[in-house]
């Protein structure tokens, strides 16, 4: 059979002389199909796993393409950010945040709701099917009529027009030291939870609105916050839209990267984009929880860490989870500090070094009940 396999190469604007950059798209099945899958790898640049998992992935994607096994669309991004894959400094990868003006990769993306809900509010019909073509093609034009200062913000506004018309979106990212876990919207719990299955998240956070626009977001929350405006009319969630964090930057290995690649995989079989039989569904590790209530773990004193708690460990509120040790303090009483935390939950992801500055965070533990004083930005700064 033919191969429906292409590969797009998108330049990015240069912002200095000499300094073109590409977004490789990878594209599978036939563009007219009815659904898609859009999947991307590398948007925080510094965060190695996903590159793994692609690579892995289209591995499998090739099979099913020679299959003929491929019944919708898959667009895959392998490297989403080939501007923070360029930025390093003392021979280490600075890319999470753009150099040029300090702005995190995975943040400020469009908020289109305002300008999608002004072209679609006299058009909106009684039929879900349609009104989730009419939204879609709004928030392509809302895209296409922005204009971009500079090269970050031109990667931002391509990856987005490229995942406005998926049904699904996973972005790929890890973090310091973590178990497997996973973002989603409030809104598409539980009819998500058979990625949270396949993936075998120990951690599930839902948000309504994170703050700080990251990508996931941006992609689905448009959907609920529009039906939300427009009660009257049925407006379904046009996205699964998800980000999902692949244990921690130094878990890089065949092994983890080919068993990640297989669950997505499955995940599309099951969900019908390529043809064949998944195997039996696992169990949810874990009930998803609110995202309000994960607890940012800091401390007050300098110092060298040692946890005394491991990742992936049920924890109690009063735990003691790390010590802080300080060998020049005045005496042996003050020589250990004690961290402890505030919430029972899943201790789930650990800063990679073991250095204590006043207000450090130093780790996360994943509650049931969101906390009073989380604020409406509800992830790690910036």
């Amino acid at each position: 059979m033919p191969m429906t396999k292409t590969i797009e190469e998108i330049t990015i604007p240069s912002s200095s002389l000499g300094n073109d950059r590409k977004i490789a798209v990878i594209r599978y099945g036939k563009p007219v199909s009815n659904k898609k899958v859009y999947i991307q790898a590398g948007l925080h640049a510094d965060e190695p796993p996903g590159f793994v998992v692609m690579h892995y992935l289209l591995k499998l994607l090739d099979q099913a393409d020679k299959a003929g096994k491929i019944n919708q669309q898959i667009v895959l991004v392998p490297v989403a950010n080939p501007i923070g894959l360029s930025q390093w400094e003392n021979n280490r990868i600075q890319g999470r945040f753009e150099q040029f003006n300090g702005v995190n990769f995975n943040r400020a993306y469009p908020d289109l709701t305002d300008k999608v809900a002004s072209k679609i509010k006299t058009k909106l019909q009684q039929s879900s099917k349609k009104n989730l073509e009419l939204i879609r093609r709004a928030q392509l034009a809302c895209l296409n009529k922005i204009d971009t200062a500079d090269e970050g913000d031109f990667l931002k506004k391509t990856l987005l027009t490229l995942a406005a018309d998926a049904d699904i979106c996973l972005d790929l990212h890890c973090d310091y030291e973590a178990c497997l876990h996973i973002y989603m919207g409030t809104p598409l719990w539980p009819d998500a939870s058979d990625l949270v299955a396949q993936m075998g998240s120990k951690v599930t956070l839902l948000a309504k609105k994170s703050g700080g626009d990251p990508f996931d977001e941006a992609c689905s929350k448009i959907w609920w916050e529009l039906a939300e405006r427009f009660p009257d009319y049925p407006i379904p969630n046009g996205c699964l839209s998800a980000t999902v964090e692949l244990r921690g930057g130094r878990d890089v290995s065949h092994e983890n990267g080919s068993k990640d690649a297989k669950n997505i995989y499955h995940f599309m079989v099951r969900r019908g984009y390529i043809k064949g039989k998944a195997p039996a569904l696992p169990r949810v590790p874990r009930a998803a929880t609110p995202l309000a209530a994960v607890e940012h773990v800091k401390t007050t004193t300098a110092g060298v860490v040692i946890f005394t708690k491991q990742i992936g460990e049920s924890v109690n509120k009063g735990d003691v989870i790390a010590e802080i040790i300080n060998p020049i303090a005045k005496s042996s009483s003050e020589r250990v500090k004690k961290v402890r935390c505030r919430t029972d939950g899943i201790l789930f992801t650990k800063i990679p070094d073991r250095y204590a500055k006043p207000n450090r965070l130093i780790a996360k533990i994943a509650g049931k009940k969101p906390l009073k004083d989380k604020g409406d930005h509800l992830l790690t700064a910036r």
